[in-house]
This record gives structure tokens, C-alpha cells and sequence, in this order.
């Protein structure tokens, strides 16, 4: 009896073994992303069943059915201290008989366990954050906002109704300018131990521009300049007052766009006088309208001159070929500027550069520099005019006024060679347009 009982014993173990061999072994799967997040997902469904149970079963008995500490189940996972303590028996006195409680640490401590990597948050790190602040909670937030019980139905309009564009076309010119007006009075008695003479002296000047550029290729400046003043002396028993500053010029310059800064230009220069140049006690006439008047087209390049913050801006033009007409309406003026024989005028070829920059230095201080340089690989003229302005206020300024010139085809000096100078100072009205 027994033997049988020990040889069954043998064939059951025998045909469990060879069943748990044919048995396919088990994979662990490799976990993703989703499958996280969906396991994570059934484990609040099924807390929240049962969490639901208890809430049902709380109302049943007259309890509050909602509870705050809902929330710990449904906000980001966070490890709170009360499932552990209460699941190595340091804190299952305080809520033992809170079915709620127990059940929500139950459902958090199932989720610490096996799913550990899914909490991203400590208890200690909400307390160190610290609480929501109570004084919001003190008067319940009401939106002001009015109810409308019949609004008029929209407009019927086509969605293929017919609209009108404008197409505004761009306006590529820019015009600016500016005037001064200066005044000076010197007084000198006439006991005065180092002699001098009382005078009055004014200087008005104007600049207009009318610039074109199309932002492609093509420039188109014009500049007017205007200048004239005039001074009285009382030792002068011949002229009530002459001029000291007078000036007509017309600069214009086409260019076409070479590369970036570079254009192909052709410049117009032509320049004369509004009135009688005099001196003192002079009866002769040393130039006037027309006398002389120069007329300068130069062909080459043009370079634009810009800084980032527009400080500095101007112009710097090399013409390789340029032609120079003068013309003298006087005839007995005729021989000062290098007309020879019986004629009032004089051609000739050459090469020219002009520069013309303006320099604001500070808000206050401006300086306006312009360089003309001609040559006939004979004769050269050079003319370096400078303006320096300080604006003491806004329409009150001081102007300094330095021009050296050099021309070996007039009339020499005796001390200063071909050399010629002008310079004055100023305080004056000054205006910006």
C-alpha cells in the first residue's frame, strides 16, 4: 500500500515538471512611456472606484460625501509622509478610524510601490514652498459682467463681396534744409590806445536739399547753398556797407549703383554771387553777379558715407574726368580769373574730387566740412570750407566759420603766395527743417 502511494507520488511530480517545461516562459515586458502613463491611469480608475465606494458609503451615514484630500490622488504624483508612516506602523493611531484617510494612503502607497519612478515630488518640498495664502480666500471672487437677452442678428453680407484696395505708391523723395542768421557789432572808442574802427556785420545762410533714391540703384541729390552778409565800417567814406560773405551754389549729382556704397556718377557744379564784391575805400568792383561763374561736370564715382548711429554722414566724390567752364560777364574782371585775350570765357579739362561730410558730434556741436579740389595737371584750385556749430539753445547758436583756399591760376601775394583765407564768428538764429 504504501509502495503504490510513493509510485503515484513519483508520476504526479513527473507530470507537473514536464508540464511547467512545455509552459512558455513569461517576458518581462519593456516598459514605455505609454504603457507609464496608461498604467498609471488604471491605478486612479481604480482608486477612484474605490474612493467613490467610500464617499457613498460616507453619504450614506449623513457624512460629508467630499473630501479635500481627494486631490493628493488626482494632482502630480507627490510622496507624501502619512501612506509610509502608516504602512511601518508610526502613524496608525491617528487614523485608524478615518476609512478615507486609510484608503487614499492605501491607493498612494500601491503607486509608490510599484510604480516609483512616476513620482516627481516630496511632501518636505510643498512645505518649504509654503501655503496657499488665506486672505484670497476671505471674499469669494465675482466677475462683473451683464447679461444680454436679445442681440440684433449680423449683417447678411456676401463673403464674395467686392472690396476696394489702395495701393499707396512709395514717395522716394525727401527734402530738408537748413537757415542761420548771424549778427555781430564791435564798438571801438576813439581814444582807444591800440586804434581799431566801430562796425556791423550780418550773415544769413540757407541750405535746401531734394534727394531722390528709389532704395534699388538710383540716386538724385540736389543741394542749393545760399550765403550772404554784409558789414558796415565807419572809416569806409566810400560804401555805406559791402558784403563779406556771398555765394550762390547748385551741387547735383545721378548716380547708378555699382556695388554696396559705390555709385556711377555724373556731378554738376555750378557756383557765382548775388552782389558787388568791394573794399574799403575802393572804388573798383573785384567781382559780381556772374563774374565769375563756374560751371564744373565730372563723371566717376561716388561713395556714401553713413555710421551706424548716422553721426557722421556725407558724400565723397572722384571724378577722373571733368570739365570746367568759367565765364566773366565783366570784361575788365575778365584777366583776375585767367581769361586771356579779348573773351569772357575759358574752358578746359581736368580732374576734380569734393567731399562733403557732416559731423554731429554731440547734440550740441555740429560740424559741416566740405573739400573741392580741381586740376588741369597745370594749374590746381583747392577750397576747404569748415562750419562749426554750437547750439546754446534751441534756435540760438554760434557759428565758426574757417575756409582756406588755394588757386595758382590768379593773382599772387606778396605774403601769402596762391594762399587765400576767410574765418568769422558768430552768434546768431539757427533753424533745421
Amino acid at each position: 500500500m504504501k509502495l503504490r502511494y510513493a509510485i503515484f507520488l513519483v508520476i504526479v511530480a513527473a507530470l507537473y515538471a514536464e508540464a511547467a517545461a512545455q509552459r512558455p516562459r513569461r517576458q518581462r515586458p519593456v516598459a514605455d512611456s505609454s504603457r507609464v502613463v496608461q498604467a498609471y491611469v488604471d491605478s486612479l480608475r481604480q482608486s477612484f472606484r474605490r474612493l467613490d465606494s467610500v464617499a457613498a458609503m460616507r453619504s450614506a451615514h449623513g457624512q460629508q460625501a467630499i473630501d479635500g484630500r481627494f486631490y493628493r490622488l488626482f494632482a502630480p504624483l507627490t510622496f507624501y509622509h502619512s501612506p509610509a508612516a502608516k504602512a511601518m506602523g508610526a502613524d496608525s493611531a491617528s487614523t485608524s478610524g478615518d476609512s478615507l484617510a486609510n484608503a487614499v494612503d492605501a491607493a498612494l502607497l500601491r503607486v509608490y510601490l510599484s510604480r516609483p519612478e512616476l513620482v516627481g515630488g516630496t511632501e518636505t518640498a510643498l512645505r518649504r514652498a509654503g501655503s496657499i495664502r488665506n486672505d484670497i480666500m476671505d471674499e469669494p471672487m465675482r466677475q462683473d459682467f451683464d447679461i444680454t437677452e436679445h442681440d440684433d442678428p449680423l449683417p447678411d453680407v456676401s463673403v464674395y463681396a467686392p472690396t476696394q484696395v489702395m495701393v499707396k505708391k512709395p514717395n522716394f523723395w525727401t527734402f530738408g534744409g537748413d537757415g542761420n542768421l548771424q549778427l555781430l557789432q564791435n564798438y571801438v572808442s576813439d581814444n582807444w590806445y591800440k586804434g581799431g574802427e566801430s562796425n556791423y556785420s550780418m550773415v544769413g545762410d540757407l541750405t535746401l536739399t531734394a534727394n531722390y533714391n528709389n532704395k534699388s540703384r538710383v540716386k538724385f541729390e540736389n543741394k542749393l547753398e545760399m550765403k550772404l552778409g554784409f558789414q558796415t565800417s565807419q572809416d569806409d567814406t566810400l560804401h555805406k556797407f559791402k558784403t563779406n560773405n556771398d555765394m550762390i551754389r547748385y551741387t547735383g549729382k545721378l548716380g547708378l549703383q555699382a556695388k554696396n556704397n559705390w555709385y556711377y556718377t555724373i556731378q554738376l557744379l555750378a557756383y557765382t554771387q548775388f552782389t558787388q564784391g568791394l573794399k574799403s575805400n575802393d572804388e573798383k568792383v573785384y567781382s559780381d553777379f556772374m563774374s565769375p561763374f563756374n560751371l564744373n561736370v565730372g563723371l566717376g564715382m561716388d561713395y556714401s558715407v553713413a555710421t551706424k548711429n548716422n553721426r557722421l554722414k556725407g558724400s565723397v566724390n572722384l571724378s577722373a574726368l571733368a570739365f570746367n567752364f568759367l565765364y566773366v560777364g565783366r570784361k575788365n574782371l575778365a584777366g583776375s580769373y585767367g581769361v586771356v585775350g579779348d573773351h569772357h570765357t575759358k574752358e578746359d579739362f581736368g580732374s576734380q574730387v569734393t567731399v562733403d561730410l557732416t559731423w554731429q558730434i554731440t547734440d550740441q556741436i555740429k560740424w559741416k566740412s566740405r573739400f573741392y579740389g580741381y586740376t588741369t595737371y597745370k594749374r590746381v584750385q583747392m577750397e576747404w570750407e569748415n562750419t562749426i556749430t554750437l547750439n546754446i539753445v534751441k534756435y540760438i547758436s554760434t557759428n565758426i566759420f574757417l575756409y582756406p583756399r588755394f588757386d595758382d591760376g590768379g593773382n599772387y601775394d606778396e605774403n601769402l603766395g596762391y594762399w587765400q583765407f576767410k574765418e568769422y564768428c558768430s552768434l546768431g538764429f539757427s533753424y533745421d527743417f
